[in-house]
């Protein structure tokens, strides 16, 4: 059994589900038929099933509606997505001062909460990018506005804290000169910020779980920034999660996992099979907005200096041994690259290794890189949101090279594995929105950028449901009903694609239950 075939084995809660779903169309573009489920698979579809003649007692008429494939979210940080939910929205501020006028907004209309366990109450911003600010951020901008409560404000890419003086003195930080802190050094400033209850935070995640079943999404690959095995553990043992969770592996937790047996694909105690073991998650370099993604030409207005070429965060010789490590005990390597000099690195690495895995987000490459995907079996893990998202800041600090960015077209032509995620919350969790970005290549009014890019539907379907490209007996019933079937769907619906129902192993977890 393959790790994918792994993953998709029905839990034993699934064995009493059974159903008939009629009047449906049977796949993007498929026939209208019908599709039976039992024991959490799909045991008959195609336009002769008759639900009277198999005796079924739970027959739903969806009414022409399109069946698919569930969807993956092949990338997210679900714990940070959750908490982001419940923070100060930064996302298309377009200068320093905005987004300070936005922290002044909320002190003057939330007042500080006392914390039970004596921690100041912080406020949390997310979703800055500065990439094309005409102003800095500034410790001093944020002085300005709210001298004595701390700020701590993420940016939309993750690789970059922006603190006021208060928040720098909370993180251990007191004196730094600007208080913009970038890649390791604003993940330990975010972790050393007081923590919301795992209660709480638990609660969060369960709920923006519900949230993406409610999009169509039935499985997702957790990258968040923790111990993900002991927190899904916990969550597993006292709540039945909307989707199935594969947790990754951080290397400061490897061992550990090594020493209990767990390999990729492993279920985890008191999960049912939801929840399993993921990849192991290792970075090479930082990202665009931040101008930390490795490259092999410099970046405007940063040539002569150290970071020019951005930053390479994991040595290559660190790299292999971390992967052969994880590989040697069947632990798949997934690792972080961006900027083209990164992904040529990783695969260098996987090479050295001989193992299958994972590249993440793989922006820019080579043209020499990209037929390399598909040789060593490393699958190309990309959020194609990011290439809307970013198409301004791509054009000025990567000018010239955007004809390589986002590679999807050519990745997919040499042969590639692709399986797209949303990075939430990078973007937002909603496989839609990264299936309309790598089908017209626009969230905008504008014209396609780089069109030569741009993906059958089909194909980013296949991409968004890890390689299901159609409807199969014997499949899990992991599934989702759409109003429109997204073969007639223009860019906007395709987008704001209505989903009328998400079944995960047979059973409804959106809509109709």
């Amino acid at each position: 059994m393959t790790s994918s075939d792994t993953l998709l084995a029905p839990t034993g809660d699934d064995e009493t589900a059974s159903l008939t779903l009629t009047g449906v169309r049977l796949g993007a573009g498929g026939p209208l038929g019908a599709l039976r489920v039992a024991d959490g698979r799909i045991t008959a579809l195609g336009p002769d099933v008759d639900a009277a003649q198999a005796g079924e007692t739970d027959v739903r008429d969806l009414g022409g509606r399109t069946v698919l494939p569930g969807l993956w979210d092949a990338h997210v940080h679900l714990g940070q997505w959750a908490g982001v939910r419940h923070q100060l929205d930064l996302a298309g501020l377009t200068s320093a001062q905005a987004v300070a006028d936005a922290v002044r907004a909320r002190t003057h209309t939330t007042q500080p909460v006392t914390r039970p366990d004596a921690q100041p109450d912080v406020v949390v911003g997310y979703g800055f990018r500065d990439g094309l600010w005409p102003d800095l951020p500034h410790k001093d901008v944020l002085d300005a506005v709210c001298p004595d409560r701390p700020v701590a404000l993420v940016s939309g890419d993750l690789h970059a804290a922006w603190l006021n003086s208060a928040g720098l003195a909370l993180v251990g930080r007191a004196g730094h000169p600007t208080g913009l802190l970038r890649e390791g050094e604003a993940f330990a400033a975010v972790s050393a910020l007081p923590e919301v209850p795992v209660d709480v935070l638990d609660r969060w995640v369960a709920e923006a779980c519900e949230a993406a079943a409610a999009r169509g999404v039935t499985g997702v690959v957790d990258f968040h920034f923790a111990d993900n095995l002991a927190d899904w553990t916990r969550r597993a043992a006292t709540r039945r999660p909307a989707v199935r969770v594969e947790a990754a592996v951080y290397p400061a937790h490897l061992e550990a996992a090594i020493a209990r047996g767990l390999r990729t694909g492993d279920p985890l105690p008191g999960s049912g099979g939801l929840v399993r073991v993921g990849p192991l998650k290792l970075f090479t370099d930082g990202s665009l907005n931040t101008r930390t993604a490795l490259c092999g030409d410099p970046y405007p207005g940063l040539e002569g200096t150290a970071e020019a070429y951005g930053i390479e965060e994991t040595s290559y010789d660190s790299l292999v041994r971390l992967m052969r490590r994880a590989a040697g005990h069947g632990i798949t390597p997934a690792v972080h690259a961006i900027g083209d000099r990164a992904n040529t690195l990783a695969l260098d690495a996987f090479e050295a290794v001989g193992h299958e895995g994972r590249i993440e987000h793989a922006q820019l490459l080579t043209a020499a890189d990209v037929p390399r995907f598909a040789a060593l079996g490393v699958t190309a893990g990309v959020q194609p949101a990011h290439a809307t998202d970013d198409r301004d800041v791509a054009d000025r600090h990567w000018a010239g090279r955007t004809g390589r960015a986002f590679a999807y077209g050519d990745l997919l032509a040499a042969g590639a594995r692709l399986e797209f995620g949303s990075d939430a919350p990078v973007s937002p969790l909603d496989p839609w929105l990264g299936v309309a970005a790598a089908v017209h290549r626009t969230a905008d009014g504008r014209p396609a950028w780089h069109p030569e890019q741009r993906i059958p539907v089909r194909d980013a379907l296949a991409a968004s449901a890890r390689g299901r490209a159609a409807l199969a007996v014997g499949d899990v019933a992991d599934l989702v009903v759409v109003d429109v079937d997204p073969l007639e769907a223009d860019a906007a619906t395709l987008r704001a694609m209505p989903v009328h129902a998400t079944l995960l192993g047979g059973r409804f977890t959106h809509g109709p239950g």
